[in-house]
């Protein structure tokens, strides 16, 4: 079996699928790994480093795509897709339902990547919560970089220097580590979510939890996202939270429901409220944002308060995101090996979760339901 590794076509993007680290596991499962030349040279990983672990570079991107497997970090270049072939990478199944349909037109078998339930077996896979990692860090480092005073309470002969006030909107993995970066930094942090059982989790950190008194006994799903709540239940939560905002110089928000537009929790008068100086960053921009007045991959400046709405956080830190990333979707493809072929096993949750395209058809329920397709049974 061939696996192949393109270089990523999407704007912006440095990460790469594999690393140099991983050929050594995957051959010894029986691939053969070609990389297309300078697939991993915007995340710091040359072509040499692949050649001395085993892997062939190839120049040409059809070559990669003839592989038996692609592995991709954003799925894409569906003309170059072949019957038969399977594709995993992260493909916005749930936000873009449309591209699925194009790939599974392609008659391959394409796995999603973010579709990884949340169970046990299946952390070292999960993607999002790699990349949300990264994100979190890296979006207190771009906070704190924009921030006009510094984060850490300092006594200098020159004066006391009073700590820099942080507020995490949503508690999830990238809330927690922004939370800890935070605190690094020497910021006081306080955190909310609309789950009330992730209290612990931002006190374990050292963060404040902010209690709001609403009916949150609906705000989680099985799998341990927050669920969408209705209009009221946001514009009740935006009133409470206000205060809060206004009293910090820091906001983070990462509240985000798969394939649902993001909820708006920060709004222009809660900007408008916010002391001169003060930074937000938008990890939901991509979806539309937690701030009223953010724009996508755009730095807004309103009431003297800069807003800050990256899309992408993690493809700023390539190498580290590339080796995350790398190892879930390495243990993933090594998942679905048995007695030396990729086999697909209809019982298993994490094989079935993530199926998005088999046999011409768009495979996954949750996808069927946003193209408004009839239920779909996976065939072995």
């Amino acid at each position: 079996m061939q696996v192949g590794v393109p270089v990523e076509q999407f704007p912006g993007e440095r990460r790469v699928a594999l690393v140099p680290a991983s050929i050594a596991q995957l051959k010894k499962a029986g691939f053969d790994v070609l990389i297309e030349r300078g697939a991993g040279t915007r995340a710091g990983f040359a072509d040499n480093a692949y050649q001395e672990k085993g892997a062939e570079i190839v120049a040409g991107r059809a070559d990669v795509f003839a592989a038996d497997v692609v592995l991709q970090v954003r799925t894409g270049d569906a003309a170059l897709m072949r019957q038969g072939q399977i594709i995993i990478g992260m493909a916005d199944p749930l936000g873009s339902p449309d591209g699925v349909r194009d790939i599974a037109a392609r008659g391959v078998t394409a796995f999603a990547l973010e579709l990884i339930p949340r169970i046990t077996r299946a952390q070292s896979m999960d993607v999002l919560s790699s990349m949300a990692t990264i994100a979190g860090y890296k979006a207190v480092l771009l906070a704190a970089d924009t921030l006009p005073r510094m984060f850490p309470l300092l006594t200098t002969a020159a004066g006391t220097v009073t700590p820099a006030h942080v507020f995490i909107v949503g508690v999830g993995v990238a809330g927690l580590q922004a939370i800890a970066t935070a605190r690094k930094l020497g910021a006081v942090v306080e955190a909310y979510d609309v789950r009330p059982a992730v209290k612990e989790q931002v006190q374990s950190v050292g963060a404040k939890f902010v209690e709001l008194p609403l009916d949150t006994g609906q705000a989680e799903d099985k799998g341990g996202y927050a669920k969408a709540q209705d209009e009221a239940f946001y514009q009740r939560q935006r009133e409470m939270m206000g205060r809060v905002v206004a009293a910090n110089d820091v906001v983070i928000t990462t509240a985000v429901v798969p394939g649902k537009k993001a909820p708006v929790l920060v709004t222009a008068d809660m900007v408008r409220g916010m002391a001169p100086g003060s930074v937000i960053v938008d990890l939901a921009a991509e979806r539309g944002g937690n701030c009223e007045l953010t724009r996508a991959d755009q730095v807004v400046v309103e009431h003297g308060v800069t807003i800050l709405g990256p899309t992408n956080l993690p493809s700023t830190v390539p190498y580290h995101a590339s080796q995350m990333y790398a190892k879930n979707i390495t243990t993933f493809l090594l998942h679905l090996v048995k007695d030396g072929a990729v086999t697909l096993d209809p019982k298993d949750e994490i094989t079935r979760e993530t199926l998005i395209a088999q046999g011409g058809e768009v495979a996954n329920a949750r996808v069927r339901q946003a193209l408004g397709l009839p239920d779909a049974i996976m065939t072995a």
